[in-house]
């Protein structure tokens, strides 16, 4: 029995700390275990404390093929159910995470049970570069999901660029206010119709050592050094990006998404209900959106890490209110910097019977929804590529890195979205509402969706460019079934 054991092959995957990220990676570790690989799933300590609170603890006991490690983040200690502070949090797992990891994996290495097989692969996030640098210390194969769209990771590997051309730093704060950001920038492969504000939040910095500038751009550069890059997305979505990658990279590079369409091809077990949400999820929303009218709810939610001030949440509210349409807003609790949000009392009375307010939900089911009609969103890609699968037009508010150049994608070369100011007004959301839900502009944009929606489809089927891929990336990159 002990040769049979032996020859599963082993995948060690390793999402960066936060939702956008272990969601992303989720799926594909699924999908690996449909293919037979034995899988051990990193998270970091405070996370997977998270997930039992939100889960309970025998949701993580995993199956004897599928099981959960954890390493320290390096942080201080804290059992806030929170997004840590991303800065801080990317710092510590650049400067501290190799060691645990290493550890961990030869740790698995030593168990030399028939339960769980050697080390066969280690799947990084495309931002714990320490993952591969572990894998190639170990003559492990080993390739890393970037979990963004190709066009923010483009965007990431502008940044040496951007310094060269003496665009930044920037001298003082007045770039932010004088028109500079409106800049065109046109010289960046395969990237068309982009100004400096499309552009990951990032280069916004007087400070070129600042960590977020500092962390993604060299994280984006380390992904070069990996053996083979996977991208979250396909490729009649991002065509002119992902050919400028390729060509600047010979690198291996395998475009497998949307991932949450191809974990279709997931057999159906209590396994595939596994799911990586760090908050309970509120499933009361559904019921709600039963009794509404096809197409007729405005569904918003800013992702997992968006903050904002207090007169913007008062400005979204008010929109809202004013349209007249029946919303379903997800407000986490830590969404309004430094407090909880808190919303006016004539507001929830204004909005009684048309609105419903919930702390977190399962998303794709919400977008599923043939209530839902628009989606007021940051632009996180999972958000994005989960409207798209869904045929949901966006409404689009981007908060940070490279939520700006999905946005611009969504609103000009994808075509199925509309922007929102930065300093958010009321009356303009209760236009964009309106136009998004009855106008001319806003049909278009769903039909536009739902085309993006048949091509998504159309990818991750059997036989389609992402299922391709997958299966390439298997035989290729993982080395799987071993050539005897």
């Amino acid at each position: 029995m002990g040769s049979v054991g032996a020859k599963k092959p082993h995948a060690v995957c390793v999402p960066y700390p936060s939702q956008g990220h272990v969601t992303p990676m989720m799926h594909f570790a699924k999908l690996l275990h449909s293919k037979g690989f034995h899988v051990t799933f990193v998270n970091t300590e405070f996370n997977h404390m998270r997930l039992i609170r939100s889960k309970g603890p025998d949701h993580l006991k995993g199956l004897p093929d599928f099981r959960f490690e954890t390493i320290p983040d390096g942080m201080p200690p804290s059992d806030r159910d929170a997004t840590q502070e991303v800065p801080a949090l990317c710092d510590s797992t650049r400067k501290n995470c190799l060691a645990p990891f290493k550890e961990l994996v030869l740790k698995l290495n030593s168990l030399k049970s028939d339960e769980v097989p050697p080390v066969s692969c280690i799947v990084s996030d495309g931002v714990m570069g320490f993952g591969s640098k572990v894998a190639q210390e170990l003559g492990i194969p080993e390739a890393q999901l970037w979990t963004a769209s190709a066009c923010g990771f483009m965007g990431y590997l502008t940044f040496t660029e951007l310094i060269k051309r003496g665009i930044i730093p920037f001298k003082d704060e007045t770039f932010k206010d004088d028109g500079t950001l409106d800049t065109p920038i046109n010289w960046i492969p395969g990237m068309k119709n982009i100004r400096l504000k499309d552009l990951p939040s990032f280069i916004r910095t007087t400070d070129i050592t600042e960590t977020m500038f500092d962390f993604m751009g060299s994280e984006a550069r380390n992904c070069l050094n990996s053996a083979a890059i996977i991208f979250n997305t396909f490729d009649e979505f991002e065509y002119e990006v992902l050919e400028a990658i390729s060509t600047k990279f010979p690198r291996n590079i395998y475009n497998i998404g949307p991932l949450n369409l191809l974990s279709r091809h997931v057999p159906d077990s209590q396994f595939k209900s596994l799911s990586a949400s760090l908050w309970k999820e509120d499933t009361k929303c559904l019921q709600w959106l039963d009794k509404r009218e096809p197409n007729s709810v405005v569904y918003v939610n800013y992702g997992s890490v968006t903050v904002m001030t207090e007169q913007h949440l008062k400005e979204f509210a008010w929109g809202l209110a004013n349209s007249k349409h029946p919303f379903l807003w997800i407000v986490r609790p830590d969404v309004v910097m430094g407090d909880s949000a808190m919303l006016p009392e004539e507001f929830f009375e204004e909005t009684k019977d048309r609105g419903l307010i919930a702390s977190w939900c399962p998303q794709e089911q919400v977008l599923a929804h043939p209530a839902v009609g628009v989606f007021l969103t940051h632009c996180g890609w999972n958000s994005t590529l989960e409207s798209v699968c869904c045929g949901v037009p966006l409404i689009c508010w981007p908060f940070f890195a490279d939520q700006q150049p999905n946005c611009r994608y969504v609103c000009t070369t994808w075509g199925i979205g509309m922007e929102v100011n930065q300093d958010v007004k009321r009356d303009e959301i209760e236009a964009l509402v309106k136009e998004m839900m009855g106008g001319v502009k806003g049909k278009e944009m769903r039909q536009k969706a739902l085309e993006w929606k048949k091509k998504a489809e159309e990818a991750t089927d059997v036989g389609g460019s992402s299922y391709n891929n997958f299966e390439r990336l298997i035989k290729e990159a993982l080395h799987w079934p071993y050539s005897e």
